[in-house]
């Protein structure tokens, strides 16, 4: 079995590990548990790592904060832990961070940090008997210091609420509400140069026990932060966490996890209109799924073409496998698969679960990934 093992990870890769580091470790730094990584980069080249630090366990709901470490050695080396959020015993989760380079009045770059609150467990909010905030939190300094949160609920969420806003104007129903999780993104060129987009999803209704009531959106600013808009829905029934990438020309590239788990692939999703409307949406089964989280980052080869990677775990009936895929050809196919890790389960114990991708310039990406049962998030560097 080991040499099979062995034999099918040689086969299952196009790529070099360079590095890998423990950046979370469960137990450590005033926090019982580590989930949910989100990684980016600042223009000097350092990597700012965040993830949910949850204090007593490692339930979903609870006295969760939000999380911060620094590297200025592309992931060698990590600073200790900075606290960026703390609401007491409540939760503050789904880090979405994004560096704005295109505000005139900071050349030097914004960090944004987009995150959800919320006042009861997933399925009493999806029961309308609690409700998810999405917030907005600003760095001047590139993460040194941050500026007092912005609540942006009303402009990017649905809630049918009245404890939360008995006077919104454009009720839906929406009930839980989630943004991406991993990094959200910011056009670099064409017609939405400058627009920031946050991919998420939110449930619809009562609870359905297929979870059908869920469906995927984006939501974006075309100001800094100002103003935002909410994306059409994704048009598949339990589309779930999601996040996007930069196509050329304007165009927009999203994978969703099917939280239905009938069918174990990725859905993708295209836009030609920056994630406002989505024109072509399928399930994609060259990327198979467990029903898990996944990252997707586009980048420049030396030619100036357009690569996409896209990690999950690469399996279909556990959260295994974790794998990154490359696509030439603006996501139409998916070559080169690269295993990043893997565990040879006996049991039901889970190996490698979310993850997050970032380009560390010319043929080098980062990939910061939860590991052993959620003990650890750790950094691996990449050579493609």
């Amino acid at each position: 079995m080991r040499i099979l093992i062995l034999l099918w990870a040689l086969c299952y890769s196009s790529a070099l590990f360079a590095q890998e580091t423990l950046v979370f470790e469960s137990g450590k730094e005033g926090h019982a548990t580590y989930r949910i990584p989100a990684i980016i980069s600042t223009p000097s080249g350092e990597l700012l790592a965040f993830a949910e630090g949850r204090v007593n366990g490692s339930n979903d709901y609870g006295d969760i904060n939000l999380v911060l470490k620094r590297s200025s050695d592309q992931g060698r080396t990590w600073s200790a832990l900075q606290t960026i959020v703390d609401y007491d015993d409540l939760q503050a989760g789904n880090p979405a961070p994004v560096l704005d380079l295109f505000d005139p009045e900071h050349p030097q770059g914004v960090v944004y940090l987009f995150y959800n609150t919320g006042n009861n467990h997933e399925y009493d909010v999806r029961m309308n008997k609690g409700v998810r905030e999405v917030w907005m939190i600003k760095s001047f300094d590139l993460g040194v210091t941050w500026q007092k949160p912005i609540n942006i609920t009303a402009q990017v969420h649905k809630p049918n609420n009245p404890e939360f806003n008995p006077d919104y104007a454009n009720p839906a129903d929406w009930r839980h509400y989630a943004n991406t999780p991993g990094h959200a993104i910011q056009f670099q060129q064409g017609a939405h140069q400058g627009r920031i987009y946050v991919a998420a999803n939110h449930s619809s209704g009562d609870p359905v026990s297929d979870w059908s009531d869920y469906q995927a959106h984006g939501f974006y600013t075309d100001d800094h932060g100002e103003t935002f808009n909410i994306s059409e829905s994704i048009e598949f029934p339990g589309s779930n966490e999601s996040i996007a990438a930069e196509l050329p020309d304007g165009k927009m590239i999203m994978s969703s996890r099917n939280q239905r788990g009938d069918i174990r692939q990725r859905i993708i999703a295209f836009s030609e209109d920056g994630g406002t409307t989505w024109s072509e949406q399928y399930f994609e089964e060259n990327l198979p799924d467990p029903v898990c989280q996944a990252s997707i980052l586009s980048f420049e080869d030396k030619d100036g073409n357009t690569i996409l990677a896209h990690s999950n775990n690469a399996s279909t009936d556990q959260r295994n496998d974790l794998t990154v895929k490359f696509s030439t050809d603006l996501g139409r196919t998916w070559i080169d698969p690269l295993l990043i890790d893997h565990k040879d389960i006996s049991g039901n114990t889970a190996w490698t679960a979310y993850s997050d991708l970032v380009w560390l310039g010319g043929k080098e990406l980062g990939i910061l990934y939860e590991r052993d049962e959620y003990k650890q998030i750790v950094f691996k560097k990449i050579e493609y």
